[in-house]
């Protein structure tokens, strides 16, 4: 549904379950014939063979493509970015772009090699929100970093090891958060590049928490900030 209400064109055909009355299928349907995207209607057997996990229809979609950091930093007022440095769990980057959607956060900034891509886990876990938000990959995240802050935005890295807490720092300005991996945080060439450390902290047993959950907490501080202060 959200694919057809953002990026129509990328939808090429669907094919749907034979007299289905779900009421969300027929919302997609209906979508879909504004759109003058081509409906086959098949047999629950046939669908089954194209997709288990379906729920009374198959979409055929063709990838998103990504954008340019030029392209973001021109359409942001004041540039709220994400980098995020060799994420591994697609469920976790999923979740990460949902939260970053939903928060106004203006690009996602991955690197191309030991990191998830787009994938179909991304796509779901995010529930829509991958199509509205603008991603990029780069070579080489510590150069983009460079040329990132050289364009005025500051680089603040999420690690526990920082002393100072995830509040102390104005947002209010152009800025990129950057938060690490699942198992390693932020690789060391990455956190020399920040501006600023931040963490947050763990009175309890554990030592560190999961990155999207991290992420979360990171990003609604930019917005709190920014509210504040408008």
């Amino acid at each position: 549904m959200e694919v057809l209400r953002a990026s129509p064109k990328r939808v090429s055909k669907i094919i749907v379950q034979q007299d289905t009355d779900n009421r969300k299928v027929k919302e997609i349907l209906a979508l879909a014939r504004q759109n003058h995207i081509s409906l086959f209607f098949a047999s629950r057997k046939h669908l089954d063979r194209t997709d288990r996990k379906h729920q009374g229809l198959v979409a055929f979609i063709a990838e998103k493509g990504f954008s340019s950091i030029d392209t973001i930093l021109e359409a942001a007022k004041v540039p709220f970015l994400v980098l995020l440095d060799n994420i591994q769990d697609p469920q976790n980057l999923g979740a990460i772009i949902r939260t970053a959607e939903g928060a106004g956060v203006d690009g996602i900034i991955l690197p191309e090699r030991r990191a998830v891509g787009l994938t179909d886990t991304v796509y779901s876990i995010s529930a829509g929100a991958l199509e509205y938000l603008k991603v990029t990959q780069v070579t080489n995240l510590a150069r983009t970093m460079d040329e990132l802050r050289k364009k005025g935005v500051w680089m603040v890295g999420a690690e526990s090891s920082s002393p100072k807490p995830w509040y102390e720092f104005d947002y209010t300005g152009p800025v990129g958060l950057v938060l690490g991996s699942e198992g390693k945080g932020l690789r060391p060439l990455v956190k020399k590049k920040c501006d600023e450390i931040l963490s947050l902290p763990l009175p309890g047993n554990i030592s560190s928490l999961n990155v999207s959950a991290a992420a979360a907490i990171f990003i609604y501080e930019v917005v709190r900030q920014r509210q504040q202060s408008s």
